[in-house]
């Protein structure tokens, strides 16, 4: 359970790192344990805004993160949201890393 709580700890890290300096202090005010409504109330409101991320003023990146404030509160979430970032965090590596080898410089052809 604690590797779990630890791996948690990271993307929320990882999280707070990419954001403002504003928005990581308000995550970490949020994760506070005196906070529970306030971090529910929060957590839905970026979980229904990652959902309609397809609208102009939302996004994906709310889906994620209101996931992990919930999960905060419900420990039968943990386990299979980290397993879940794991994997899209892999992804996302290998992703990159594809892509980075396909940058080479293309050579076109003289007309002959």
């Amino acid at each position: 359970m604690a590797s779990v709580t630890v791996g948690l700890n990271r993307y929320f890290t990882l999280i707070e790192r990419s954001v403002p300096t504003k928005v990581g202090t308000f995550i970490r005010w949020l994760r506070e344990p005196s906070k529970l409504w306030i971090r529910i109330i929060v957590a839905g409101g970026l979980i229904l805004g990652g959902i309609f991320s397809f609208l102009p003023l939302f996004g994906l990146w709310m889906l994620p993160l209101g996931l992990l404030l919930i999960a905060q509160d419900m420990p039968i979430l943990q386990k299979p949201l980290l397993a879940v970032l794991r994997w899209i965090e892999m992804k996302w590596k290998r992703l990159r890393r594809r892509f980075r080898t396909r940058r080479r410089p293309i050579v076109a052809k003289q007309p002959e």
